[in-house]
């Protein structure tokens, strides 16, 4: 059993734990004037796969990964991400979708998040937005921002969403 990377996720895998391991900044949305707020931890494993052969020498990689969320937000999720290097060791881009399913402050339902991401010569920019009427049973109309803060190698996050009046 061969267990060596292909070339392109030798590079895409510590750049994704860059993404991963950085700060990024919340920017507020406009149309938000009052949103509620969830924090917590989580757990993420992330799995290299082997790029399909339309992208083998392209210099994207893939990758799986499982979160389990705690804290404010009980959930699991499951996603996949997409990345790509370039001459320059610290710039790539990625983009990334996830499921996540279970309780948000006790509201049951499910929503997708997603991610693009930037490294611009070593400085990272991170988005992640609930993807628009992805919110399910409870969570149904749910909007917002997630900012992902690693410390000490431990996962967190802080969420700013809003939920429709009357929920």
């Amino acid at each position: 059993m061969n267990l060596s990377l292909p070339s392109q996720l030798k590079v895409i895998l510590p750049l994704s734990l860059v993404f991963c391991c950085a700060t990024f900044p919340i920017q507020a949305q406009k149309e938000v004037a009052v949103s509620t707020h969830a924090e917590g931890s989580f757990d993420v494993k992330m799995v290299p796969r082997s790029p399909d052969a339309q992208s083998d020498d392209s210099g994207v990689g893939r990758m799986t990964f499982d979160k389990q969320f705690h804290g404010d937000l009980e959930a699991t999720s499951k996603g996949q991400m997409l990345a790509v290097t370039t001459s320059e060791k610290s710039s790539a881009g990625y983009v990334a979708l996830e499921k996540v399913t279970g309780k948000l402050k006790g509201r049951s339902g499910s929503f997708a998040l997603e991610h693009t991401g930037i490294m611009n010569r070593g400085v990272p920019e991170l988005n992640v937005v609930v993807v628009p009427d992805s919110g399910t049973d409870q969570l149904k109309g749910l909007t917002g921002k997630m900012e992902i803060v690693i410390t000490s190698g431990k996962h967190f996050y802080n969420f700013e969403y809003r939920l429709p009046d009357g929920q």
